[in-house]
């Protein structure tokens, strides 16, 4: 499920970012410490590190839904829980650019464009299992996030202080087994007549 989120970030950037910016930048999901670029990332990039993964109470719904079926059985399953998924995320220049922090600047601005564009993942970019999500799932874009502080964050990850965008994403996850029951159809009444003494 993660994976395929991932997929559907990278889809949407891609799909919606300028033509020649598309064809330069790479996605990445990679930890942004002082060792950001591994070496499977050629910059310039954007990174979008997952950095929080928690229920979401608010929408938390203890209803029990049944889906009936024409030969009289039905399937019982509990709601959906629902996920909130939190990623920061950065833009990383090219190091030929003659000005890294305007590239930067640019590279995070085009993010935001495309990010605050949705209140909601369109359908079209969704990949694997987010295909049948219902509902739609809904995004948070440049609120604050969970981190406490992002000083302590970028110190624990020695690394220097970047710009970055928080970006939250809420999923439905369905983490009951079906249970199949049996539906009265037919009620059958049966009285017993008894003659009373005369």
């Amino acid at each position: 499920m993660i994976k395929a989120l991932d997929q559907t970030l990278k889809a949407l950037l891609m799909r919606d970012f300028p033509s020649n910016l598309g064809e330069q930048v790479q996605i990445s999901f990679a930890t942004p410490d002082d060792q950001f670029p591994p070496q499977s990332v050629t910059l310039p990039a954007i990174d979008l590190f997952l950095y929080d993964v928690r229920e979401n109470q608010e929408l938390r719904s203890n209803e029990v839904y049944l889906e009936r079926r024409s030969d009289g059985t039905a399937t019982r399953k509990r709601a959906p829980v629902r996920v909130d998924f939190s990623y920061l995320v950065t833009a990383w220049p090219s190091e030929s650019v003659s000005d890294p922090a305007e590239d930067e600047h640019h590279l995070l601005g085009e993010v935001m464009h495309v990010l605050l564009r949705y209140p909601t993942i369109p359908e079209s970019v969704l990949q694997g299992v987010l295909k049948d999500q219902k509902p739609h799932l809904p995004v948070s874009s440049l609120q604050p996030g969970r981190l406490q502080s992002l000083g302590e964050f970028w110190q624990a990850l020695g690394g220097k202080p970047k710009a970055a965008l928080n970006y939250q994403v809420t999923l439905s996850v369905d983490v009951t087994v079906p249970e199949e029951v049996r539906l009265v159809t037919d009620k059958v009444f049966k009285i017993r007549m008894e003659r009373g003494e005369e």
